[in-house]
C-alpha cells in the first residue's frame, strides 16, 4: 500500500517520503499557541502567534539578505555561504555552461539540536567546529 502511494506521488513529479511528516507554518503556529497556553494560560490568540512567527521568519530573511549571520543558542546558525563559480552542463544540449558565484543560505544545527534529533547525549557527538557547513 505504501509502495503504491509512493509510486503515485512519483508519477505526479513529486517525491515525498510517506514515513516522514512535514510541519507547515500553520502547524508551527498551532504548536506554539498550544505551548504558550499550557505554560502561561490562554494569553495569546492564534492570530497574534502567527504574527510573531511571521515576524521571526521575516527577521531571519532580512538578516540573511543583509549578509548577516543569525545564531540561536541551542538551535543553530543561519549563515550566507559564497558558492564558487563552477562548470555545469545544459541538460538539453549537454554543452558546458558556467554557473556564476553566488551567495546561498545555509543552516548548521547546534550540537544540542543534533543530539536531540539523534536521540543521544551531546557528549556522544563529535565536535564539528572546524568542518565546513553543508551547502543548501
Amino acid at each position: 500500500m505504501i509502495f503504491d502511494a509512493c509510486r503515485t506521488l512519483l508519477k505526479l513529479g513529486r517525491h515525498v517520503d510517506p514515513l516522514v511528516e512535514s510541519m507547515t507554518k500553520a502547524d508551527l503556529v498551532e504548536n506554539v499557541t498550544a505551548r504558550i497556553a499550557r505554560t502561561a494560560g490562554p494569553t495569546i490568540s492564534k492570530k497574534d502567534c502567527a504574527r510573531v512567527v511571521d515576524a521571526f521568519l521575516d527577521a531571519i530573511k532580512e538578516a540573511l539578505q543583509e549578509q548577516k549571520n543569525i545564531e540561536v543558542r541551542g538551535f543553530g546558525t543561519f549563515k550566507i555561504r559564497q558558492r564558487k563559480t563552477r562548470m555545469a552542463r545544459n541538460p538539453r544540449t549537454g554543452s558546458p555552461v558556467e554557473v556564476s558565484a553566488r551567495p546561498v543560505p545555509v543552516f548548521k544545527p547546534s550540537k544540542e539540536l543534533r543530539a536531540m534529533v539523534a536521540g543521544v547525549d551531546e557528549s556522544m557527538l563529535e565536535d564539528e567546529e572546524g568542518d565546513e557547513m553543508n551547502e543548501a
